[in-house]
């Protein structure tokens, strides 16, 4: 008879990327992962095979957390250009002192090597450019061109920030994209 899991798959693959984002995916071995889990690490070689199917379904793991905190973010605020800023605002996290942040883009550097996970961003981002579109529509209708380019002004904020790290990533992103949506005849 099988043993009985003690952790769900779910909070498993939470913890590990917990592991990840602090220690990047190279840091992610199954003796990181037994320590931060609490199952050994035979468990885990049973459970994923090898580190790649490890790392592969944290990654997919990540990207099911970010789409539902999408979905949360434009379910909660107005189609407007001040909600799509709310939005991405939302989206942002906190980086603390910014080292997160630099741990992260090792994180997306395993999702450009992958082309399922580069699909999962895709269309990830379609919606998300929608959305923002949505918010940004005109007397046409909606715009997801400009909910494309908004999105892309926000990596560019995040990105910006994490140079010169003057005040949170949310002040600094708010102040950038409300001065898009401005240059762009968007009222707030």
């Amino acid at each position: 008879m099988p043993r009985k899991k003690t952790l769900s798959d779910n909070d498993l693959l939470d913890r590990i990327l917990g592991l990840m984002h602090r220690a990047g995916p190279d840091g992610v071995t199954f003796a990181a992962a037994a320590s931060e889990t609490g199952l050994s690490a035979a468990t885990l070689v049973q459970r994923f095979g090898t580190k790649d199917a490890l790392l592969h379904a944290v990654l997919l793991r990540a990207w099911d957390l970010l789409e539902q905190r999408t979905e949360a973010a434009i379910a909660a605020e107005p189609r407007t250009p001040k909600g799509a800023v709310a939005i991405l605002v939302a989206l942002s996290g906190d980086y603390g002192s910014g080292e997160d942040y630099a741990e992260g883009l090792l994180v997306l550097r395993e999702d450009l090597r992958n082309a399922e996970l580069r699909a999962r961003g895709e269309r990830w981002g379609g919606r998300l450019a929608d959305a923002l579109g949505d918010c940004l529509a005109d007397t046409e209708g909606p715009r997801a061109d400009l909910g494309r380019l908004l999105a892309g002004q926000w990596q560019g904020a995040l990105l910006w920030w994490g140079f010169s790290r003057i005040g949170t990533p949310a002040e600094a992103i708010e102040r950038d994209l409300l001065a898009f949506c401005a240059a762009i005849g968007r009222r707030i």
